[in-house]
């Protein structure tokens, strides 16, 4: 097999192990959130009565409480947090903000090739109304909408950027732009950079943890009752009733509805058991840069990046003139499990700093100041589901695969065009209708995971070309090209 640039630029080891030195083992975001922002919330205790009772408080619980109180300003809607908002993926991204409803336009190809326009327009649409309502409720999330930049890194990456730019301009999609080697390190100064494709329109970047808070305050604001430390662990619907009962261990809701938001964690409902598998992603953000440090890497457009290997890279800069760097390592531990201690992987962070100094290697020197990791709800057709249960009082929508921050919003509206059993061009595509492919229990799951993380591995050091277990899952609808 070939090599990754990363392998042949590998930078010193002495390099890596000084970037991170110090490092706090804790997510930026959550430590730089200013405390007037966060304000301590109850848990839920006693019996309360609700029209709405909303399991999460991540995004799409979040705009899901929001969209409900728009739809109808009267109703009681309460939203029931395990923990605090935002603590999970919600607070711990990478903050890319992707109109995609499908996690990219050729994932939507394969699946929904008939929907394929609609659902473009629908998620610029969701983009367009996303940045609206920030600015309508006064949530200042440090919203940049500067677009995207996929950078190839590869010489048979480049090929791949003419073909979509080519496609791009059939299609007469005046939003993407191709970049030359010359305008890729103008606009994103490293040696490593090739060429690179400008999404102009189709992405932001933003802070999670506020876009989470500011949330949150926003739908207080509307009356809706968020109470945290409230771990859901029964969902029943009694029949006489016509409703359904959550319990806490010191309260209960009976909602007349309820969402289900709870994205990587499990679900209230045995069908979606095997929908999703927690799979862990790894991130550093280096200490604020210098006003030379920071003229060395150029990115005065400030987009995202991200480059086209399977095993991919994600970075961006944060508001404060640091860099974030995430990504490659993926990783799914037997049994489906969620623990804390599988965020610290001294193996995965030494490696994305490596590769973060081959990306830039004028800033060897700088140290990381955090690192964190969190689970991805990974479902097999790698965007996210939608459904209702229980003669329709219940909805809900996860496995967002890694890229929910805009499609939560949407979420939220079909999760109540659901409960409400509205007919409209949301509910009609086949990708609100149908349900994917579940995975398999154990022991099953793990080596098939284990064989495909194999095989996309091999495929980055063998210039892109997919052996026949990735052919195979491509032909069986279950292929994923990031």
């Amino acid at each position: 097999m070939g090599t990754t640039v990363y392998e042949r630029r590998r930078p010193p080891a002495s390099a890596i192990t000084h970037s991170l030195t110090g490092t706090r083992q804790s997510v930026f975001w959550l430590d730089d959130l200013p405390a007037g922002l966060a304000p301590t919330r109850p848990p839920l205790t006693g019996a309360r009565v609700a029209d709405l009772a909303i399991v999460g408080g991540g995004y799409t619980g979040l705009w899901t409480a929001l969209l409900a109180k728009r739809r109808n300003p009267d109703a009681d809607v309460v939203l029931l947090e395990a923990k605090t908002i935002g603590w999970a993926a919600s607070g711990r991204n990478g903050g890319f903000c992707e109109a995609s409803l499908t996690h990219g336009r050729e994932n939507g190809r394969r699946r929904w090739p008939e929907e394929l326009d609609t659902l473009e327009r629908l998620g610029l649409e969701n983009l367009d109304a996303f940045e609206a309502d920030l600015a309508e409720w006064g949530v200042d999330a440090r919203f940049e909408r500067n677009g995207s930049l996929d950078v190839a890194v590869e010489p048979f990456e480049v090929e791949w950027l003419h073909e979509e730019a080519a496609a791009a301009a059939a299609r007469g999609d005046d939003t993407v732009r191709l970049l030359d080697e010359h305008e890729t390190r103008a606009a994103f100064s490293s040696p490593i950079a090739l060429e690179s494709l400008w999404r102009t329109r189709t992405s932001a970047i933003l802070d999670p943890a506020r876009l989470a808070a500011g949330l949150a305050r926003a739908a207080e604001a509307q009356g809706v009752q968020v109470f945290e430390h409230s771990v859901v662990h029964r969902l029943d619907t009694p029949g006489s009733t016509g409703a359904v009962e959550l319990a806490t261990d010191r309260g209960r809701v009976l909602a007349r509805q309820v969402v289900l938001a709870t994205n990587v964690f499990p679900s209230l409902l045995k069908r979606n058991r095997l929908m999703t598998v927690p799979v862990y992603d790894y991130v550093l953000v280096t200490e604020p840069l210098d006003e030379a440090q920071l003229a060395s890497v150029g990115w005065r457009d400030r987009q995202g990046v991200g480059d086209l290997a399977n095993q991919f890279h994600y970075l961006r800069p944060t508001a404060d003139g640091r860099i974030l760097y995430g990504g490659y390592d993926a990783i799914y531990h037997y049994g489906r499990r969620i623990r804390a201690s599988y965020e610290r992987r001294p193996e995965s962070f030494e490696r994305l700093a490596s590769h973060f100094l081959t990306t830039f290697p004028q800033l060897e020197g700088v140290r990381f100041s955090h690192r964190w990791a969190g689970a991805i709800d990974t479902s097999t057709r790698f965007c996210a589901f939608y459904g209702a249960a229980r003669n329709g009082r219940v909805a809900y929508a996860t496995g967002y695969t890694g890229l929910g921050v805009a499609a939560t919003r949407f979420a939220g509206e079909v999760v109540l065009d659901l409960l409400e059993q509205r007919e409209n061009e949301r509910t009609s595509l086949r990708m609100v209708r149908e349900r994917p492919l579940p995975f398999p229990p154990e022991p099953v799951a793990a080596a098939g995971i284990g064989a495909t993380r194999w095989s996309l591995d091999r495929a980055d050091h063998r210039a892109g070309r997919r052996n026949l277990l990735l052919k195979s899952l491509d032909a069986l609808g279950l292929g994923f090209d990031s």
